[in-house]
């Protein structure tokens, strides 16, 4: 078999081999599309849900519907607080990591929630 005839199985067995895996990588490429972020608002001075229950590697995201500024913040240092959010402003974490990540608001103090990531 000369150069050419070799170079030429060689990159036939290349193509059919990539074209037989692109199914396999596109279903693994599904597969690792994050999952949709969850939502929560903070209204009348609370955070609603007050508790989620969510997957690892999920992200969260506060939007005040209040007319007052709300901050963020972990009550265990878990992740960073939020700057003021004011009125229609967001504030997103993702949650990498299993545990129970509790939070409040450093402005109103009694404003509680909690993050169960699984």
């Amino acid at each position: 078999m000369n150069v050419m005839s070799w170079m030429l199985v060689v990159i036939s067995a290349l193509v059919l081999s990539t074209a037989a895996l692109s199914p396999v990588m596109a279903a693994n490429a599904v597969m690792a599309t994050p999952a949709k972020p969850i939502a929560v608002d903070i209204r009348d001075f609370t955070f609603a849900p007050k508790t989620l229950t969510v997957s690892a590697g999920t992200r969260v995201v506060w939007t005040n519907r209040d007319e007052e500024p709300h901050v963020v913040v972990s009550a265990g240092n878990q992740f960073s607080p939020s700057r003021a959010l004011d009125t229609s402003d967001s504030y997103a974490v993702t949650f990498d990591h299993a545990g129970t990540y509790t939070y409040y608001c450093a402005m109103h103090p009694m404003m509680v929630g909690t993050v169960i990531v699984k």
